[in-house]
């Protein structure tokens, strides 16, 4: 397993740059969740749209595909935070009627001048991209949940290693994946993730399709 520190959270992320991120939809979105990971986009999109406020932020934000798709109560305040400026550029893009405000920054870091800030979070395929165990990611839900005022809403979803939820291409490609760094999660499993994320929320909601786990929790 991936030691958490500064060298293994920059490559969880530096695979992302301009010429990857015009491929990700494609790929990432549209192939790889449909036939491989077996979570077509349309669930994550409905996350998005049954779960995000007017006072929304969204961490790791590849190129904010599901931001531009969802349907956004009025008036919304957008807010995008992610390590990669790239990535930030590309969603603030497909956002731009929005103008989001960004932040670059670390989400294994505190950031306290945003404490109570946020209706809702989102943290979409950003676990299994961070380096350590589940018990280590533990820090970035605590992070995230910081940043949520009283009864917001915090989801997203990740790609689990459980075996009974693998297929071969699933397994084969996860693990090329984990030997690039790109992702770190052959210990994330579904009974650990829902442990973690009781530790921080309440009245978890948890669906599994394929070997994603959408999730979604509130903070009292």
């Amino acid at each position: 397993m991936t030691k958490v520190n500064d060298e293994s959270i920059q490559a969880g992320q530096a695979v992302y740059n301009q010429f990857t991120l015009k491929l990700y939809d494609l790929v990432v979105l549209n192939l790889s969740n449909r036939w491989i990971w077996r979570c077509p986009k349309r669930y994550l999109l409905e996350q998005y749209n049954q779960s995000v406020s007017n006072n929304h932020l969204d961490i790791g934000v590849g190129t904010g595909y599901f931001l531009a798709h969802c349907h956004w109560p009025r008036k919304t305040k957008l807010f995008l935070m992610d390590l990669n400026t790239a990535c930030l550029e590309e969603a603030k893009k497909a956002v731009s009627p929005i103008i989001p405000t960004c932040y670059q920054a670390d989400i294994y870091k505190p950031n306290e001048a945003l404490y109570n800030q946020f209706d809702s979070i989102s943290i979409n395929y950003l676990l299994h991209c961070l380096p350590g165990t589940m018990d280590d990611k533990s820090t970035v839900i605590a992070n995230a949940v910081a940043m949520l005022k009283p009864g917001g809403v915090l989801f997203g979803a990740t790609i689990l290693s459980d075996e009974h939820l693998q297929r071969r291409l699933s397994r084969r490609l996860m693990h090329f994946y984990n030997q690039k760094n790109i992702f770190s999660n052959k210990q994330d499993d579904y009974a650990s993730l829902h442990r973690v994320l009781n530790q921080h929320l309440k009245g978890i909601e948890m669906q599994l399709h394929g070997c994603v786990a959408l999730f979604k929790g509130t903070i009292p």
